[in-house]
């Protein structure tokens, strides 16, 4: 007789209808038998999302985005269970499983509800599409593109971090516009001196990459400020829209730099929207969706164009001798190495994503939100070249 399990998979997982998975949930549910094996074929489907490219934070985020809180936790478990086995995790996963939320109970509140939740979980990992990997799956040895060593974080990024977690607290925009400015700087610094030290010891450090993801509402004014912030930090973004989230490629400083001050500006964005938004709503306006969506338009574009100008301040202060650290007496190589940096970024990118699309997104169309965005993205003293988004699909 055929298993339980493969009945109710049977049942559920290939087919669209919520009768199958009310079939499949009330097999699972009068045989408690069934229960380790579940648990085990759940495992199995999360390391086929390792080998279709998937890391943990992205399935959490889509299941999050496409099922419900319940289902990301009983995703989180599988994702704690199955990395367990392995002695060798790539580079961000720790981190990235830190981050996970705590699994749910089992068979809580009851067995056809849990089996019910575990089997659409099931149906959604089992059609997760290949999309181009950013290291290896766990337990492989290294390959393709760069890891970085395992170790504690740089000096320069905690100082970078406690300098951004200062400018989201502070209730002064003056006070957090100096921080963040300051933030800016330090990366940039920090991306040359990296540069230089790799050249003058003939690093064979190549680029690498990492996902962010970019979340609904105003998916596309974030996409914005994320492209922004990576191209002002000597990286790529491209974005899938479908899948939720951005793959930015760079050299590793650069990326842990992207994701700080991306992370950083969006926190500050969303709280000067919501403060211009009650002021807005104070004096009798109600049309809150446009203004947001033309905020944060405003505001990412903004900062692109203000980003850029902070890094090449730098980097011609630099060249210049006017930096700081190995940068410090001015160096005639520095232009010649930046470049060549850039050159394998874009190579590595355009490896990645040979099928890219450019995309004019729809402006915005309230006039009070572009300029109360604008004006936060100058105190935030940051934004973009304009509103065009590189955009990549996973392979199906």
């Amino acid at each position: 007789m055929e298993p339980v399990t493969d009945q109710a998979f049977a049942a559920a997982l290939y087919s669209d209808g919520d009768a199958g998975l009310d079939a499949g949930a009330s097999l699972l549910a009068a045989d408690p038998t069934a229960d380790a094996e579940l648990f085990r074929r759940g495992e199995e489907f999360v390391r086929r999302a390792w080998e279709r490219g998937w890391q943990p934070a992205d399935v959490v985020r889509l299941v999050r985005r496409d099922l419900d809180e319940t289902a990301a936790c009983l995703a989180a478990g599988l994702i704690v269970s199955e990395t367990a086995r392995y002695e060798r995790l790539p580079p961000r996963w720790r981190a990235q499983l830190d981050g996970l939320p705590g699994a749910p109970p089992r068979n809580r509140p009851d067995r056809f509800s849990y089996a019910s939740a575990v089997l659409g979980l099931y149906r959604l990992l089992l059609r997760l599409p290949t999309i181009e990997p950013v290291g290896p799956p766990p337990g492989a040895a290294p390959h393709g593109l760069h890891l970085p060593p395992a170790h504690d974080e740089p000096r320069m990024l905690t100082r970078i971090r406690a300098l951004l977690a200062k400018a989201e607290a502070t209730g002064f925009p003056e006070e957090a516009e100096a921080l963040t400015t300051k933030a800016q700087e330090l990366m940039a610094r920090h991306s040359i001196d990296e540069a230089l030290l790799a050249a003058r010891t003939h690093s064979k450090e190549a680029p690498g990459a990492c996902r962010i993801g970019v979340d609904a509402p105003y998916e596309t004014a974030k996409a914005i400020l994320l492209d922004a912030v990576a191209a002002a930090n000597r990286c790529r973004a491209v974005w899938n829209s479908d899948l939720g989230f951005s793959t930015v490629v760079g050299f590793e400083p650069d990326l842990d730099a992207v994701e700080l001050l991306y992370t950083s500006l969006l926190v500050q964005g969303t709280v000067a929207m919501t403060k211009a938004e009650a002021g807005q709503r104070a004096g009798g306006r109600k049309r809150t969706k446009t203004f947001r969506q033309s905020f944060l338009m405003a505001y990412a574009q903004r900062l692109g164009s203000r980003l850029a100008a902070d890094t090449a301040r730098v980097t011609a202060a630099a060249e210049a001798g006017a930096g700081a650290g190995p940068a410090e007496a001015g160096d005639p190589d520095l232009l010649p190495v930046l470049a060549a940096r850039d050159m394998a970024v874009t190579d590595t990118a355009e490896r990645m994503f040979p099928e890219t699309t450019t995309t004019r997104v729809r402006g915005a169309t309230d006039l009070d939100g572009w300029t109360h965005g604008t004006a936060a993205a100058d105190r935030a003293r940051m934004g973009g070249n304009g509103p065009e988004l590189r955009g990549g699909r996973g392979r199906r």
